[in-house]
């Protein structure tokens, strides 16, 4: 029996139980404006060629050093983004309840979160941020005006909140997901006030927790190390999942005193193992483009990925991996099947541009060839 079996059989017996899990996601909020840079124009509107590559709008960047160039950025549609509110999207079309709190906007929400306060119980703290997201073939450039995340803090959540219903509605989550470390400056704040005063006060209940750092590149190392630290406080009040893309996953091994490693299946194996180990939390996950594995405190898990050749979209596709892994935990999957959850939610996502239902997963698991 393969792996895509394995995981449509444990998702068949465990499904109906996600009505009952309780999410609360945060804490940053976009509007994300997906665009194409054109290469060559042929006409007006969608006639033109776009740049395929990276490396080919890098060039062109390149070619204007010491001189100037115009690039024109086709919008192909504004769409709500950070990895919370997308994350939190795939977690509601996979059924779970759920509380949002984070930057949607102050005092309306914006138009592009009204989908998710109408499916969540949603708490704004500010204005959200702007990004605009250039889509190629072999990945993606996101562009970002992050002034508004400086107002997301402790005190701002409890300002908005109050302290009472914060700590109500965290006793009651069955998975609590704090994303976008990064690009939040005082992230590593709230973690401190979250382990070091909220949860100690909370009654002891079995709770996931998930972490993900959105491409630390541009923080210091001290930081990096830092929050790594903050992250490990809280698996002394449930179970820790830090999930990584590869790049993420090579800045943290780095950080951590590691030496390079390959990015095949041994080496993807490797890294989440030694990571986990150092940190001592439950389970590290690592999700490139094409494949995924994790570590747990009993083994290392590799599957293969849905790989797409000509994606629909691209920007939310690891926001939708994490979402995917974090429901198979929630629903009690072995660590292999969450991986196939991972894989196949961010699969069907970029073939479709939407967050598919446990049944679409089936379906997408029963036809994966």
């Amino acid at each position: 029996m393969n792996f895509k079996t394995r995981t449509l059989e444990e998702l068949r017996t465990r499904r109906a139980s996600v009505s009952g899990k309780f999410a609360v996601v945060g804490l940053d909020g976009f509007v994300d404006r997906i665009v194409h840079p054109v290469a060559t124009r042929h006409g007006q509107g969608e006639a033109f060629t776009p740049m395929a590559t990276i490396e080919e709008f890098g060039r062109r960047i390149v070619a204007a050093a010491g001189k100037s160039t115009n690039i024109e950025l086709y919008p192909r549609l504004d769409k709500l983004g950070g990895n919370g509110p997308i994350m939190a999207s795939a977690l509601l079309a996979a059924g779970l309840r759920l509380k949002y709190i984070g930057a949607l906007g102050k005092p309306a929400i914006n138009p592009v979160f009204e989908e998710l306060a109408r499916q969540a119980d949603v708490v704004s703290l500010c204005d959200p941020s702007f990004t605009i997201a250039l889509e190629f073939t072999d990945g993606k450039l996101m562009l970002g005006l992050l002034k508004s995340l400086d107002e997301v803090t402790y005190a701002r959540i409890v300002e908005v909140m109050g302290e009472g219903a914060l700590f109500d509605c965290l006793s009651r989550a069955d998975l609590v997901a704090l994303v976008n470390w990064t690009m939040i400056p005082n992230m590593t704040a709230i973690f401190e006030e979250l382990a070091g005063r909220v949860f100690p006060s909370l009654p002891p209940r079995e709770r996931l927790f998930f972490f993900d750092l959105a491409d630390p590149e541009k923080r210091p190392a001290a930081d990096l190390s830092l929050v790594l630290q903050s992250i490990a406080r809280f698996q002394a009040f449930g179970r820790v999942t830090l999930g990584l893309n590869l790049k993420e996953a090579q800045q943290v091994f780095a950080v951590l005193g590691f030496g390079p490693e390959t990015e095949d299946e041994k080496g993807l194996r490797s890294m989440a193992r030694q990571i986990r180990q150092r940190l001592d939390v439950a389970t590290v996950v690592i999700h490139p483009t094409k494949s995924a594995a994790c570590a747990t405190r009993d083994d290392t898990w590799w599957v293969p990925g849905p790989f797409a050749d000509k994606p629909l979209i691209t920007t939310g596709a690891g926001d939708h991996f994490n979402a995917g892994f974090v429901t198979g935990q929630l629903l009690g999957l072995g660590p292999e099947s969450c991986l196939g959850l991972g894989v196949c939610t961010s699969g069907f996502y970029v073939r479709t541009a939407r967050s598919p239902s446990l049944g679409d997963l089936e379906t997408f698991l029963a036809q994966w060839r």
